[in-house]
């Protein structure tokens, strides 16, 4: 009866330890920390879609750190779609064998190796976006396959997915990845047609697009070649954030598609204003230019430290339109100590004056302020009240406002 006993208590004890097990992995999850600012890195897509290989993005990830972008906080080195071209007969994911003849794992120990991280991309349908095989149906082999690799970033798109359920489909995704035991960033490609912004933090998403894709110049929508709807432009974009800053926050962050800084359809004045912006949203700054050709004009834009600190502010919050008046715009953003990142935006196509008053932007109208130039690097002096600025056409005024 003693052994039987000891038994009874050794199964037990194995079976307390095995739950605690998982309820500790349940409560504590490997992605619980992740995102806890901004994501910064860089994607494939938008200069060079599916003409990828890792000898580009070694010399990509060699570039990010040479061209100063890794000192300014960026990380993530991510390959877009087209990386995969079939399963082998076990379901396993396969590379494509000539354009990544040392294999995936290779790639990333490369990337960990100069200080950066892996990233990733994979859909939630049958078929990533340019015809590659998807993740359906195999959540957990892939998320094994990518921790295996030493992959840190997920992006998982939405194409080809038919009648699936898109929050359902992102918690699977998600479930997986914590499973197979390694932090992964898991970034929402599902374009905002399913409000992600609802239900995306609950899915475990680390950042959930909000528009469709992002195209290179400054107006607004614009339909695909077989008439679909739409790629957008920076304005366009911008207008779909307003309202949604109360869904962002540490660790799930709205997110209005990659930069398209230095790709060539826009004046650097607009590009400038294109990463103020993004930055004031709280974005997810995510370069799509090649990093190795960069012209100094498009360097200083990328790695402008004092703007990135605005992104990267601890505090979290997204910024928000705060006074509009034709095509003049204010928008402000809380920080961490007291202080606000303001944008006066130009739309229009001439210079113009425009204000910003101390209460459109959460300070008493009496309150005496100091005021820095973002882009100048320079301090501009104290201000009661409001201030006032000339902004160039397409152009912005990005400024830290402190009591």
């Amino acid at each position: 009866m003693r052994s039987v006993a000891k038994a009874i208590i050794a199964i037990a004890t194995f079976l307390f330890l095995l739950l605690a097990g998982a309820s500790a992995q349940q409560s504590n999850p490997p992605s619980k920390n992740l995102a806890l600012t901004p994501p910064m890195g860089w994607n494939s897509w938008n200069k060079f879609a599916c003409n990828v290989n890792e000898d580009m993005i070694r010399s990509m990830a060699d570039a990010m750190v040479k061209s100063g972008m890794k000192d300014a906080g960026y990380q993530y080195v991510n390959i877009d779609d087209c990386w995969q071209v079939s399963r082998d007969a076990s379901g396993n994911i396969v590379p494509d064998p000539e354009r990544f003849p040392h294999g995936m794992k290779a790639l990333g120990d490369y990337i960990h190796s100069l200080g950066l991280k892996f990233g990733v991309y994979s859909d939630a349908g049958s078929k990533t976006c340019a015809g590659r095989p998807g993740g359906l149906g195999h959540e957990y082999q892939d998320a094994i396959q990518y921790a295996a690799w030493g992959v840190d970033y997920l992006k998982y798109d939405w194409c080809n997915t038919t009648t699936q359920d898109a929050k359902a489909s992102y918690a699977n995704m998600r479930a997986a990845l914590d499973a197979a035991g390694r932090p992964i960033v898991l970034s929402i490609c599902e374009w905002g047609k399913a409000k992600p912004w609802l239900w995306g933090e609950e899915a475990g998403g680390n950042l959930w697009r909000t528009t469709d894709d992002i195209k290179d110049r400054w107006g607004g929508p614009e339909k695909w070649p077989d008439g679909s709807c739409c790629s957008n432009g920076v304005m366009s974009i911008l207008d779909q954030q307003a309202g949604l800053q109360s869904y962002a926050g540490p660790g799930h962050w709205n997110d209005p598609d990659m930069l398209e800084v230095g790709n060539g359809g826009m004046t650097d004045t607009e590009y400038r204003s294109h990463f103020s912006l993004w930055a004031i949203l709280a974005a997810p700054l995510i370069a799509g230019n090649d990093l190795r050709d960069m012209r100094p004009e498009i360097r200083e834009i990328l790695t402008n430290k004092e703007v990135i600190a605005v992104d990267q502010d601890p505090l979290g919050r997204e910024g928000a339109r705060v006074a509009r008046s034709g095509d003049a715009e204010v928008w402000s953003k809380q920080m961490k100590d007291g202080s606000r990142a303001v944008i006066l935006l130009n739309r229009g196509s001439v210079a113009q004056e425009i204000s910003v008053n101390w209460e459109e932007i959460g300070y008493p109208g009496h309150l005496r302020v100091s005021v820095r130039d973002l882009w100048e690097h320079k301090e501009l002096g104290n201000f009661t009240g409001r201030l006032s600025a000339s902004v160039p056409s397409h152009g912005v005024m990005m400024m830290l406002v402190k009591p």
